[in-house]
């Protein structure tokens, strides 16, 4: 694979970035994409490993292997040919996916790892510019319609294969554009929009309907941002429809139990990203929620929080300090405890770079305001015992806070969804649907309705939705025809 000494004659290549200074004048992407020699040079790197270890990290399945090779000889539309074998989306996974395959990379155990990412972006950036990507209409149409709730990556997925598959599809949507947490809740400098409408234009060639600002079931919750105009009963799609996949997000926050969380000033992550989204980058007038020359404090310490450090930069923040209660993780992970796992490490992300103060081992205590306006947080450290939170004596301090947001995730699909479709429920509110070889895969206890991606799994990455979507698809084709045509 590759070239065989291509690890230890090349040096990996990182994508190289616009300078904060630039960047944060604007919402628009920043990372630059590997050029054709640069691309060739790390797919050399790609070693005979014998057992690709990335193939399996990757939740989809990636043939990585094959298109590092393919890339290094410079067949570029192969490589692109096998990458959507497994993958619908990779312009969304080489831009936001946290790159697992990269962590379980062998070269990696010795030196650093194969930019698979990277090279992922390049190849179907490659393709968009040379119009290699067309739509793949099905040539015999079953006469099948399937119903989709939601058009986050489990629900494009599940939509392009199906239609693919020569079924009709619907995929309804509660807000006025396409894409979910995609569109939404992720910032146009990781994701520009325009990434899926190209995307997106595609499926409608190939046969897919999309119904926008459509709210399948009652009225959401008001905290659950939407935009919908109509409302359809889940006995309409049960009646008009062969078969209904739930794909909608994990949408239903963790509430934390802090007094003052309901101050004015107080926010959820997802409240104040979709709330920039909505305003749209290069448009006049400020979002519904402003950083603006505040001093900020965002609860939590992963990407939904770091993603909130990138926006309020750009509104203009007066400080911003981002609290993890965990303890502050080892500068290099233990390659040889971790690999080919997911390793612990301090990961600086690139809003990171662009200026903010972390905090590690604090738990936010109370929220404290004046005429029911945040002023401060009463925090304290704390020490992680037996997998509980236990507050260190006399560590209490205070933190001054003119806007706080809650980065802590989500919990679970809204319950009023599946309430809705009477479709039983797990432990963690999720919808109650196996994942496996069985002729019951991904239906719930609901006769024609499947879930898939985020309201079956919960929470998770956005290459976990893509994997789900492919194999409810394949589920629902099975169950349609009596056999599955060759999905995924």
């Amino acid at each position: 694979m590759g070239k065989i000494t291509g690890f230890m004659e090349f040096e990996r290549l990182e994508e190289s970035h616009l300078a904060p200074v630039e960047r944060l004048k604007n919402y628009r992407e920043f990372t630059l994409t590997l050029t054709q020699e640069q691309a060739s040079q790390q797919g050399a790197r790609c070693m005979d490993c014998g057992v690709p270890f990335c193939n399996n990290a990757c939740p989809v399945n990636n043939i990585i292997p094959d298109w590092n090779d393919l890339v290094y000889q410079g067949r570029f539309r192969e490589a692109l040919e096998r990458l959507h074998l497994t993958n619908n989306f990779p312009e969304i996974t080489g831009r936001v996916c946290p790159a697992p395959c990269e962590a379980a990379c062998v070269a990696g155990l010795i030196t650093d790892p194969v930019g698979i990412k990277s090279i992922e972006r390049f190849i179907i950036e490659t393709g968009w510019e040379n119009g290699w990507i067309m739509p793949e209409r099905a040539t015999i149409r079953t006469g099948k319609r399937v119903a989709i709730v939601g058009s986050g990556p489990a629900g494009l997925a599940a939509a392009q294969q199906l239609a693919r598959a020569g079924h009709d599809v619907v995929v309804f949507e509660k807000n006025n554009g396409i894409g979910g947490l995609l569109r939404y809740g992720i910032p146009d400098f990781k994701l520009e929009k325009h990434v899926i409408d190209r995307r997106i234009a595609q499926m409608r060639e190939e046969g897919v309907e999309f119904r926008t600002g459509v709210l399948v079931g009652r009225k959401f919750p008001e905290r659950i941002a939407n935009q919908s105009t109509e409302t359809i009963a889940p006995r309409v799609l049960l009646r008009d429809f062969d078969a209904v996949i739930l794909a909608g997000g994990a949408e239903q926050p963790r509430e934390p139990d802090v007094p003052g969380s309901d101050l004015a000033g107080v926010h959820y992550a997802m409240e104040f990203l979709v709330a920039q989204n909505l305003k749209g980058p290069g448009k006049k007038g400020s979002s519904r929620i402003s950083a603006a020359g505040k001093r900020v404090v965002v609860i939590g310490g992963g990407d939904t929080g770091s993603d909130c450090v990138g926006v309020s930069n750009r509104q203009g923040a007066a400080s911003i300090l981002q609290l993890d209660r965990m303890p502050r993780p080892p500068e290099v992970e233990n390659k040889l405890l971790a690999w080919p796992y997911w390793p612990n490490k301090l990961r600086v992300s690139s809003s990171h770079e662009e200026g903010c103060d972390r905090d590690w081992q604090v738990l936010t205590k109370r929220i404290e305001g004046k005429r029911g306006r945040v002023e401060k947080l009463v925090a304290c450290r704390v020490d992680v015992i037996d997998g509980r939170f236990v507050e260190q004596s006399g560590s209490a301090f205070e933190i001054p806070a003119d806007l706080v947001l809650i980065a802590a995730g989500f919990a679970s699909p809204v319950a009023q969804v599946l309430d809705d479709f009477g479709v039983e429920k797990d432990m963690r509110g999720n919808a109650l649907a196996l994942a496996d070889a069985s002729e019951r895969s991904y239906r719930t206890s609901v006769e024609k309705v499947f879930a898939a991606g985020d309201m079956r799994r919960g929470q998770s990455l956005v290459v976990w939705a893509i994997r789900e979507g492919r194999e409810c698809a394949q589920a629902v084709d099975r169950y349609l025809m009596g056999e599955a045509a060759q999905l995924c």
